[in-house]
C-alpha cells in the first residue's frame, strides 16, 4: 500500500469494515471502533498476524453525535499517530414495515444512516490533513422504492452530501471515496433474497482499496464507485421505469 499513518474503522464489526481492515492494515496502527468493544478479538488477532503494528478497540455510539469529535481524537491518541485512512462503515438496515408506523424507529434509521454519517464525515474532513475517507452510499439511494424508502432516503441524502464534500476537498491532501454498492450479501442482509448484481463484502472492499491505491500521492483524488461497475448502467435504466411499475419493485 505505501500508506502511512493510522487506519480507523468506524464500524469495526461490520463485514465491509473488517474486509477493509484486513487489506489496509499492514505496517500501520489500526483502531477498530464500534458500539461496545465486544466481538472484535478475532479480527484484532488476524490484523496483528497480517502486519498491523498495533490494533486498538474503541467503544462509541454513532447516535451520540456530540461525542464524534472526541472519538476521533481518542482514536488518534490510541494509535499514537495521525489518522490517514478513515472508513465510515457503521449503519443499520432497519425494518421498513415497522418504520412506516413507528416514527421513533424511522427516526433512528435516519439518525444513524444519515445524520450521524454527516456528523462523522464533517469531523473527519475537519481533523484529517491527508489521506482518504471512505463513505458508503448505496444503489438504494439512487431511486427510492416503496419497499425500502426509509433506508433508501438516508442513502440518497448521504450520497448528495458526499458529492459536495468531495468537491470541497478537491485539491487538498485529503480525498473522499464514496462507494455505491448494490445489494451486499452479508450479516446485515441475512435471510433476504439477493438482488441482481449483488456483491459480497470482499468485492466491495477490493474495489475501495483499488481506488485508494490509484489515488495515492500528495494530492489524492476523490472518486465515486459503482460496485460492481455494471451497476451504473442498471441505475440509469432504473430512472426510466414508469412509477406505477416502480412502486411494486422489491427492495
Amino acid at each position: 500500500m505505501g500508506e502511512t499513518g493510522a487506519l480507523l474503522i468506524l464500524g469495526g464489526r461490520s463485514d465491509i469494515g473488517g474486509q477493509l481492515a484486513r487489506r489496509l492494515c499492514e505496517g500501520r496502527p489500526v483502531v477498530l471502533a464500534a458500539r461496545g468493544e465486544h466481538g472484535m478479538d478475532g479480527l484484532r488477532s488476524e490484523l496483528l498476524s497480517s502486519g498491523a503494528t498495533s490494533v486498538h478497540t474503541l467503544s462509541f455510539d454513532a447516535a451520540e453525535v456530540s461525542s464524534h469529535r472526541a472519538v476521533i481524537e481518542q482514536a488518534a491518541a490510541l494509535a499514537g499517530a495521525e489518522i490517514t485512512t478513515a472508513v465510515v462503515a457503521f449503519g443499520i438496515l432497519g425494518d421498513q414495515e415497522r418504520a412506516e408506523h413507528d416514527e421513533a424507529h424511522a427516526f433512528d434509521i435516519a439518525l444513524v444512516d444519515y445524520a450521524a454519517q454527516v456528523s462523522m464525515l464533517t469531523v473527519l474532513a475537519d481533523v484529517m490533513t491527508r489521506g482518504h475517507i471512505v463513505a458508503f452510499s448505496s444503489i438504494a439511494g439512487w431511486r427510492a422504492r416503496r419497499a425500502n424508502y426509509v433506508y433508501g432516503s438516508t442513502k440518497a441524502g448521504l450520497d448528495a452530501f458526499c458529492q459536495g464534500l468531495a468537491d470541497r476537498l478537491q485539491g487538498s491532501g485529503l480525498a473522499l471515496i464514496t462507494a455505491r454498492p448494490g445489494f451486499v450479501i452479508g450479516s446485515m442482509t441475512q435471510g433476504m433474497t439477493p438482488a441482481p448484481l449483488s456483491v459480497t463484502p470482499d468485492v466491495v472492499a477490493q474495489a475501495v482499496v483499488k481506488a485508494i491505491e490509484s489515488s495515492a500521492g500528495s494530492r489524492p483524488a476523490s472518486r465515486t464507485l459503482w460496485i460492481p461497475r455494471p451497476l451504473q448502467l442498471l441505475a440509469w435504466v432504473m430512472k426510466l421505469v414508469p412509477r406505477p411499475i416502480w412502486r411494486h419493485m422489491p427492495r
